[in-house]
């Protein structure tokens, strides 16, 4: 035989799409949402069905929303190959200064969050200052700003809880959307829609990527595997808004934090700067002499991760109706947790928008689900140490693999 004929002969072996090969490539990606899917089927099962009820998915969503809304800035600062253990501390440092702003000075909320979310810049600024420009370990200085704003919350407070909030207030974490739609009984058919056409942009923009990488020749996902997914995730997303609309409807901050997500996943795919951030934390000493500002982008994303923290903040003393000196005690544990479960690197460089929110996801229902159990708060505490283990395990495994 020829080499001529030879090389046809092989050529569709060499055509045939690698379904090996792409599901050992993509298995992490997808393997944390079949992991979140198993322990919501697992607790659905032990719980008997209490986990997907209407009532109590509305108060996963409450319950984990700041946590989050903190994870999107938090992994943009891990990217980056830094980390921030103060935002618990300025989560609750802000609660307190709403507080004293709408409680004591009777300053409209408006204003008042305005002000907020600017402290939260300011704070993020400042510490992302030393990180960036005086080249002092991450770790040092949100440390340092833990302790400090710590005991500013428990100062202004004067160790005392103040509240209540004004009810405009509390409604951004404990309000729904109206209802626009003619009442369908027993459903809310305003969120029902909205959770109709989230599925469809979804399916549509996925259809519109695979695309546009086919037109540019990348390699795609096999396209039986890409149906699959789609026809998954428009399905699960219109049943989970069928659940939220048997129960007075789409919460506020549930549209806050679907506004972010897609905020920041735009950011970190489509824009310049977000390709920076993840090129700064691949090799920052190369990405500065590629002519990127590697400080500034640092110090970026240090006060964008103090705004986040802001409105976390925010949302969670809306929901209590009240701050606390305690307030956002811990925070920080499950927003660090839920970006290296979402398959976040501790390397830096790697991560994904998606990949933090289901990591948040996956503590928050864990948490849901234990506690429907009646499981203690101790033993909670050790089952989520070890589910972070492994999974920054599983990271050092890949990158001494890699």
């Amino acid at each position: 035989m020829s080499d001529k004929a030879a090389a046809l002969q092989d050529k569709p072996r060499q055509d045939k799409p690698n379904h090996a090969g792409f599901v050992k490539h993509y298995l992490r990606e997808y393997g944390m949402m079949i992991s979140l899917f198993a322990i919501m089927i697992f607790f659905e099962v032990v719980t008997n069905g209490t986990l997907l009820r209407p009532l109590n998915l509305t108060n996963l969503v409450l319950q984990n929303s700041y946590i989050v809304i903190m994870a999107l800035g938090m992994l943009l600062v891990i990217v980056t190959g830094h980390i921030d253990l103060s935002v618990g501390s300025v989560a609750g440092f802000i609660g307190a200064v709403a507080a004293v702003l709408m409680v004591k000075l009777n300053i409209h909320f408006i204003p008042a969050a305005l002000i907020c979310l600017a402290v939260g810049g300011a704070i993020g600024a400042a510490q992302g200052y030393w990180v960036a420009y005086f080249k002092i370990p991450s770790f040092i200085v949100t440390l340092a700003g833990m302790l400090v704003f710590k005991g500013l919350a428990l100062a202004l407070l004067q160790g005392q809880s103040v509240g209540p909030f004004p009810p405009a207030f509390q409604k951004l974490s404990s309000g729904f959307i109206p209802e626009l739609l003619p009442d369908a009984g027993a459903l809310y058919p305003t969120s029902l829609a909205l959770g109709a056409v989230l599925a469809l942009a979804m399916v549509w923009l996925n259809f519109r990527s695979r695309a546009r990488q086919e037109e540019h020749h990348v390699e795609t996902e096999p396209y039986a595997f890409f149906l699959i997914k789609n026809l998954l995730l428009g399905t699960v997303i219109l049943y989970f808004a069928y659940l939220i609309a048997s129960h007075r409807g789409l919460p506020n901050v549930l549209v806050i934090m679907a506004a972010l997500i897609a905020l920041y996943a735009f950011l970190t795919t489509r824009t310049i700067i977000g390709r920076q951030i993840y090129a700064v934390g691949g090799n920052e000493k190369a990405a500065k002499l590629s002519g990127i500002k590697t400080e500034r982008l640092t110090f970026l994303t240090f006060v964008n991760m103090g705004v986040l923290a802001a409105l976390a903040g925010l949302v969670f003393a809306a929901r209590l109706n009240t701050a606390t000196p305690k307030a956002g005690l811990g925070f920080e544990l499950d927003v660090i947790a839920a970006c290296f479960i979402g398959g976040a690197s501790a390397y830096g460089g790697v991560g994904k928008v998606g990949g933090a929110v289901i990591g948040a996801l996956i503590m928050g229902v864990m948490n849901n689900g234990m506690s429907i159990l009646g499981i203690g708060i101790d033993y909670q505490q050790v089952i989520k140490g070890l589910v972070l283990l492994g999974a920054v395990c599983l990271d050092v495994y890949n990158q001494r693999r890699a």
